[in-house]
């Protein structure tokens, strides 16, 4: 078994994922004619511009605070850490450029979610790849598969990562039992997810953006005191990445391993592609009533996980100049040591307190995705629902104490399967985001506030809810 799923491991992500979320982002970047960079500022615009939502949906502010939770995990801490070690500072440049792109792909696939959402039992807003697949391409058969997949990965086993994570820290840091840590952290997911979507948003947008911007805060602070080497920091990176400049780390040397490592990182961490992030900006009520907008918020999302929650982590590495490796110190040892460099010993906890706030908020984001992927399974009732949460509960217990590598790799097989399926899904369905953006685009130079008319896209008919629509 592990040697299949290995083998599965390696052809996804060494050579379909790898290359495909690379070239599905290019192909978006240039299809959408540059939208991350040409309209940065209506990404803000989706989120801030109003707060309103409707009893079925949550606000945009939320919708990103929730993919946000998700996507802002360990890999954050230790992830970039590991690129680091293995690619050397060049990596970091890689990881970078892999978010631009990936910024579009985003926008494509939250679109896509906000288009084909519909309401469920309860009147409340669903969606995701599972539903365009279904509803765009008339794939049910690859919307199942895909449904099943996430709510293995991202419901199941990243949670009890996240867990191992979180019990790994604070048991390292203050001396507590790992069992322990375990049950605490089940008793305070328990209280979230029992509370629907809408308790989970009303967390991740209190706990998100504090925690967030106290990292930030962190890396600012390095910097400040740092500043004189900043310029260099920052230029070494970029040499490094066309191996102008030799730099510690690149354990698999050259600028290869900073291309590679960077790439694979920094995919893993914002997600771009996954079909993750979709399933909770179906949830919203856009702001503009439009589908666009989540797709600009969602692209939001790439941007603050990537190019200022991980390069916070790859600068305050930098700054310390406790990157060698020769010592062997990488991951989250690598973090905490350089924090330990610019606070002293409070540095340990410091990282261990983030681990524990980035990978809780990790297990209510990727729980809220799976419930979503029940609903188009059909199996989101009120049983199906409580089956789900106990078994993201005791998913948490159990990866707190227990090494989870195997199934670890088992869910990167299910990750692997269900990111190569969305992104043959988004290429298929591109003639409809373009067509989508042009007209939110066009009404915004109108001087309009953008909203979506199904009667100007008849090639939708019955593939959509036409009445979620009616503003």
């Amino acid at each position: 078994m592990n040697m299949i799923i290995d083998f599965l491991n390696n052809i996804f992500w060494g050579y379909i994922l790898l290359y495909g979320l690379l070239a599905v982002g290019v192909f978006f970047t240039i299809k959408l004619k540059f939208i991350q960079f040409v309209h940065f500022k209506e990404m803000f615009k989706s989120v801030f511009d109003k707060d309103e939502t409707d009893e079925s949906g949550i606000s945009p502010f939320q919708a990103l605070t929730i993919s946000l939770a998700s996507r802002v995990g360990t890999g954050n801490l230790a992830g970039v850490a590991v690129a680091l070690y293995l690619g050397g500072a060049g990596a970091i440049f890689w990881m970078w450029i892999v978010a631009l792109v990936g910024m579009a792909t985003a926008y494509a696939e939250s679109t896509l979610a906000q288009l084909y959402k519909i309401k469920d039992k309860n009147d409340q807003y669903r969606g995701g790849p599972a539903f365009y697949i279904a509803k765009g391409l008339k794939s049910p058969i690859l919307a199942g598969i895909f449904s099943i997949s996430l709510i293995l990965a991202f419901g199941l086993v990243f949670n009890a990562v996240q867990a191992n994570s979180i019990a790994g820290a604070v048991s390292a840091a203050f001396g507590v039992e790992k069992l322990y840590v375990g049950f605490t952290v089940a008793a305070v997911t328990a209280l979230v997810i029992f509370g629907g979507i809408k308790g989970i948003a009303k967390v991740a947008e209190i706990v998100v953006p504090f925690m967030a911007i106290i990292y930030l805060l962190l890396a600012i602070f390095t910097m400040i005191i740092n500043y004189e080497a900043v310029p260099g920091i920052l230029a070494l990176i970029v040499k490094s990445a066309f191996g102008l400049e030799e730099a510690a780390g690149g354990v698999a040397g050259g600028v290869l391993a900073a291309l590679l490592n960077g790439v694979k990182r920094g995919l893993f961490s914002n997600e771009a592609g996954m079909g993750s992030a979709p399933n909770i900006a179906a949830v919203a009520t856009p702001a503009p009533h439009h589908p666009s907008s989540q797709g600009f918020v969602q692209a939001l999302g790439v941007f603050i996980d990537t190019l200022l929650i991980c390069t916070a982590t790859a600068v305050m590495i930098l700054l310390a100049g406790v990157l060698d490796p020769e010592s062997g110190v990488k991951g989250i040892e690598l973090t905490q040591l350089a924090l330990s460099t610019h606070i002293g010993d409070a540095g340990v906890y410091f990282i261990a307190i983030a681990i524990l706030f980035f990978a809780f908020t990790s297990i209510v984001g990727n729980y809220s995705y799976a419930e979503n992927a029940l609903t188009y399974l059909g199996i989101g009732n009120k049983l199906g629902v409580t089956i789900l949460r106990f078994a993201t509960i005791a998913m948490v217990i159990w990866g707190s104490y227990e090494k989870v590598q195997t199934v670890f790799n088992a869910a990167d097989a299910s990750m692997g399967l269900m990111a190569t399926i969305n992104l043959i899904a988004i290429v298929l369905l591109s003639g409809t985001v373009v067509k989508l953006t042009k007209d939110y685009l066009e009404q915004r130079e109108q001087g309009k506030e953008p909203t979506f008319e199904a009667k100007y896209y008849p090639e939708l008919k019955d593939k959509i809810d036409t009445t979620i629509w009616v503003k």
